[in-house]
C-alpha cells in the first residue's frame, strides 16, 4: 500500500498544471540542499580542531554537548517556519477499504524521510569520524550517533504537533532569547546545566534508549491524531465563522478602482494571512538597528542600501508576490464579470505605493545616524516606487498556486514557487548591485542619485509599463484560473 500511495503522489505531482514551476523550483532547492549538505559535512569535519583550538581545555565531545540544546531550539524555531509538511489528499481513499492507520503510517513515514532530518546528520556523521581517527571508543561513538537519531526525529515528529500553534513558536522563540540572555550575562549557565544531559549519549551507551523512546513515543502521539482525524464526516461539518463589518466609504473616491482597493483593505484585515503581512512589516521597521548600531556594519554601505530597499518594501515583497493569489478563490468569478484588468492591477499599485511611502515616513528616525541614512532610504524608497512595484507585478502574472487566506500564516507555504525565489533577485539584488557601483566608482550621493533616478524614470513610464503589464495578465488569466482550482497545489 506504501508503495501504491507513493505512485498517487507521484502521479499527481506530473499531471498538475504547476508542472514546470514545482519542478523548477524542487531542482533550484535541491541546489541548495545540497550545497547546505556539503557545507555542514565539511563544518562536521573540520569542528573537532576548532573545538580544540577555541576549548583547549575541554574535550570537544564535552564542548559539543554544551551547545546541543541550542541546536535543538534553533532547529525546532527554523523547521516550524521552513518545513513542508507531508500533504496527501485522503478524501478519495475514506470511501475504500484503505485502513486509515495505513494512511497515517504513510503520512508520518514520509515525513521521516525530509531533507531537514539530514541535516543534522550531515554534521554530526563527519564529527564522528574525526573523533573515530583521533581514537574515541567506536562503540560510544556509534550509539551517540544512533542517540542523536533519536532526538532528531523526536524534533520531526514534535514539529508535526505544534505547527500552525503560533503560542508555540513564541514559547520557542521566548526560551531561546532567555536562556542565551542568561549564558550572556551570566546569570545562569543553560549550556553547562544541560552539558551533562547531551554527554551521558556519549559516555554511557545504555543511555540512547531514552530518545529512541522519546521518537517512539511522539510518533504514536502523532500516529493517534492522525488516525482520530481521518474520517469524512470532518469534510462535511459546517463552520460558523463570526463576520466582520467596517466603513469604508472613503475608497469611494478612488474612482473604478475603489472597489477593487475596497476588497483589499477588507481581505487583508479579515484574514490571518494577510493581516500578519501588516504586522510582520511594522516590526521590520526596527530591521535597520541591527546594522546602525553594530560597528563592523558602519562602513558597509552596500548592506545599508539593502536595509533601505528591505524596509521600505518589506509590504511590496510580502504581499506583492502573491499578486493575483491573494484573490485566488474567488479569482475565477472576478475573471468572468465586465472587469476592467488594468483597474484591477491599478488598485494593486495605489495600496503598495500607500504601503512604501508610510514605510519610507515610518524609518525616517534613523536620520538620528546620520543624513545618509535618510538618504539611502529615501533613494531605496523611490526606487520601490518606480521599478520594484512594475517588476513585482509582472512577475505576479506568473503565479498559479492557490492560498487558503484563513489558514495560519507561520509555515504556511501555500502559494509559493520558482517565481517567489526568482521575484526576489530583481527586486532585492539588482538594487545593491547598482548602488555598490556608482558608490565605489564616485561616492554615496552619485549612488543615491542614480537610484533615485531610475525610480523617478520608472514612475514616469508608470502608464506605459502597466499597459504592458496588463496584457501580460490577460494572457496568463486562464493558465491562472486553472492552477486556482487546484486546492491542493
Amino acid at each position: 500500500m506504501f508503495k501504491r500511495f507513493s505512485s498517487l503522489q507521484w502521479k499527481s505531482f506530473f499531471r498538475s498544471s504547476n508542472l514546470g514551476k514545482s519542478l523548477g523550483i524542487k531542482i533550484v532547492m535541491g541546489f541548495f540542499g545540497v550545497y547546505m549538505l556539503l557545507s555542514l559535512a565539511a563544518t562536521g569535519a573540520g569542528m573537532y580542531f576548532i573545538l580544540k583550538e577555541v576549548f583547549p581545555d575541554q574535550s570537544p565531545m564535552w564542548s559539543i554537548s554544551q551547545y546541543f540544546i541550542y541546536w535543538i531550539l534553533i532547529e525546532l524555531f527554523l523547521r516550524y517556519f521552513m518545513q513542508k509538511l507531508p500533504v496527501m489528499d485522503i478524501k478519495p481513499f475514506l470511501t475504500t477499504p484503505v485502513k486509515k492507520s495505513t494512511i497515517a503510517h504513510y503520512i508520518l513515514g514520509r515525513s521521516a524521510a525530509s531533507i531537514y532530518n539530514l541535516l543534522t546528520l550531515f554534521f554530526v556523521v563527519p564529527f564522528a569520524i574525526v573523533l573515530l581517527v583521533n581514537g574515541y571508543p567506536a562503540v560510544n561513538v556509534l550509539l551517540w550517533i544512533v542517540g542523536i537519531m533519536g532526538i532528531i526525529l523526536s524534533i520531526n515528529y514534535v514539529n508535526l504537533l505544534v505547527n500552525k500553534n503560533d503560542k508555540v513558536l513564541i514559547g520557542i522563540g521566548s526560551i531561546l532569547a532567555l536562556g542565551y540572555g542568561l549564558d550572556y550575562f551570566g546569570v545562569f549557565s543553560v549550556k553547562e546545566f544541560f552539558a551533562p544531559v547531551f554527554h551521558a549519549l556519549y559516555a554511557y551507551p545504555i543511555t540512547v534508549l531514552i530518545p529512541i523512546a522519546l521518537a517512539g513515543i511522539i510518533y504514536y502521539v502523532n500516529f493517534k491524531y492522525l488516525r482520530d482525524k481521518i474520517y469524512l464526516d470532518a469534510k462535511l461539518q459546517s463552520k460558523s465563522v463570526e463576520a466582520n463589518t467596517s466603513d469604508m466609504s472613503w475608497t469611494k473616491r478612488f474612482g473604478e478602482m475603489g472597489s477593487f482597493l475596497q476588497l483589499d483593505l477588507k481581505m487583508i484585515w479579515r484574514n490571518k494571512r494577510t493581516k500578519s503581512q501588516v504586522f510582520i512589516s511594522l516590526l521590520f521597521v526596527f530591521y535597520g538597528l541591527v546594522f546602525y548600531t553594530v560597528e563592523a556594519y558602519s562602513s558597509m554601505m552596500p548592506m545599508k542600501a539593502f536595509v533601505g530597499v528591505f524596509m521600505t518594501g518589506i509590504f511590496l515583497s510580502n504581499f506583492g508576490q502573491f499578486i493575483p493569489a491573494w484573490d485566488s478563490s474567488y479569482y475565477s468569478m472576478m475573471m468572468s464579470q465586465n472587469i476592467p484588468m488594468r483597474k484591477y492591477l491599478e488598485s494593486k499599485v495605489i495600496l503598495i505605493t500607500v504601503s512604501v511611502v508610510g514605510m519610507f515616513l515610518l524609518t525616517i528616525p534613523y536620520v538620528y545616524f546620520g543624513w545618509e541614512a535618510l538618504a539611502i532610504n529615501f533613494g531605496c524608497a523611490l526606487y520601490n516606487l518606480g521599478v520594484n512595484i512594475p517588476v513585482i507585478l509582472y512577475f505576479g502574472s506568473f503565479n498559479k498556486k492557490r492560498i487558503e487566506l484563513d489558514q495560519s500564516p507561520f509555515g504556511n507555504m501555500q502559494g509559493a514557487s520558482a517565481t517567489q525565489f526568482l521575484v526576489m533577485l530583481p527586486v532585492m539584488v539588482v538594487p545593491i548591485i547598482i548602488f555598490s557601483i556608482f558608490y565605489y566608482i564616485f561616492n554615496i550621493e552619485v549612488a543615491v542619485g542614480v537610484l533615485s533616478v531610475l525610480g523617478i524614470i520608472g514612475f514616469a513610464m508608470k502608464n506605459y509599463l502597466l499597459g504592458l503589464i496588463t496584457e501580460q495578465y490577460k494572457k496568463k488569466k486562464y493558465g491562472m484560473i486553472a492552477g486556482f482550482k487546484e486546492k491542493a497545489s
